[in-house]
């Protein structure tokens, strides 16, 4: 059996090297793992690719950011609406185009 010889490039000092990611991860973020359908991972891939390249999965990370953001516009809008309707309980049934005032006009 014959020796085989370190090639140079091998030759490679890890005395001073450090465990860990070679790329720091971007602060507000974590790496998980995540099961997707594949139309979901198809469709995102295909927005990339028509965009000229790009980040498919920043995609699915801004469209959820998105959706949070819509939801909970929409919660505040039903506070909103929910509070004006408990507001205005006295108030039911004497608009100008409610039944109750037609009535009136109607007996007039």
């Amino acid at each position: 059996m014959r020796a085989i010889a370190a090639e140079p490039y091998r030759d490679v000092d890890f005395s001073r090297a450090k465990r860990g990611p070679v790329v720091k991860p971007e602060p507000g973020k974590t790496k998980i793992s995540i099961r997707l359908d594949n139309a979901v991972l198809d469709y995102f891939r295909a927005v990339v690719e028509r965009a000229g390249g790009g980040n498919y999965q920043s995609l699915i990370n801004d469209a959820l950011l998105t959706h949070i953001q819509q939801r909970s516009m929409i919660e505040a809008v039903r506070q909103v609406v929910k509070e004006e309707l408990s507001g205005a309980g006295g108030r039911r049934g004497l608009t100008a185009g409610s039944t109750a005032t037609s009535r009136k006009r109607v007996a007039r």
